[in-house]
């Protein structure tokens, strides 16, 4: 691998190039390059043009997980039971592993075909084919009512889109793990790894409150002004 770079570590630094300055398709191609990773390649040539539909802001490029971040996932959800959901799953890599780790379903939701190929392939080939699903559906349509295992690798910009779906949409006991980017308005329960490794855990439950406590604190101080305002006109 060129630069003495290996694979978990190749996508972190990639990422480090999308955080540090703009890049179009010919700076994502100069990333595959110096890398040595077809991934970005691929983004560029093939993956891409899948987006040109879908608005800017909703558009993620592929960056696959690192072991470590899929560690860090997967270690948020121990002791828990049941189905797991990826939302924008990619290759299929967290679905995979959710499988391996007992949970039942584990479904990965991604607009791209390419990737929902290359997924079933990896699925094949560690031969749980059989055991995993990958859909092409768009995730903003899915159902989430009865998931209670949901994970989320997406950019800051669809993350605090995406909030509103998970809070009108899942129950109480549900979690939800986001790698790489937090939500922007959400408080974590737990946390586990460090930098572009981490992985943020939030129980809705947990979340429901605090945004219940948010809104009466608003509300208060809103009353408070306008008796302030009444207080002032007299």
């Amino acid at each position: 691998m060129a630069h003495g770079m290996d694979d978990d570590d190749a996508p972190n630094e990639a990422l480090a190039e999308f955080k540090t300055k703009p890049l179009g398709g010919w700076g994502v191609a100069q990333i595959a390059v110096g890398t040595g990773l077809t991934v970005y390649a691929v983004w560029v040539g093939i993956l891409q043009p899948g987006f040109r539909k879908v608005p800017l802001r909703l558009q993620v490029p592929y960056i696959p997980a690192s072991k470590a971040q899929v560690d860090h996932v997967m270690s948020l959800f121990k002791g828990r039971k049941g189905g797991l959901v990826d939302l924008g799953s990619g290759d299929g890599r967290i679905v995979l592993e959710a499988h391996r780790q007992g949970f039942t379903p584990a479904v990965g939701y991604e607009l791209n075909p390419w990737l929902v190929r290359l997924a079933n392939f990896h699925a094949w080939r560690a031969g749980h084919h059989d055991a995993v699903s990958y859909r092409r559906e768009d995730l903003w349509k899915v159902d989430l009512t009865e998931c209670k295992n949901i994970t989320v690798f997406l950019a800051p910009s669809v993350l605090s889109l995406l909030q509103k779906k998970l809070q009108n949409e899942l129950s109480d006991d549900a979690l939800v793990v986001a790698g790489r980017f937090p939500f922007p308005d959400w408080t974590p329960c737990r946390i586990e790894g460090h930098g572009v490794n981490r992985a943020w855990a939030y129980s809705m439950q947990a979340q429901r409150q605090h945004t219940l406590k948010k809104n009466d604190t608003l509300t208060d101080s809103n009353l408070n002004n306008e008796l302030t305002k009444e207080k002032g006109s007299t």
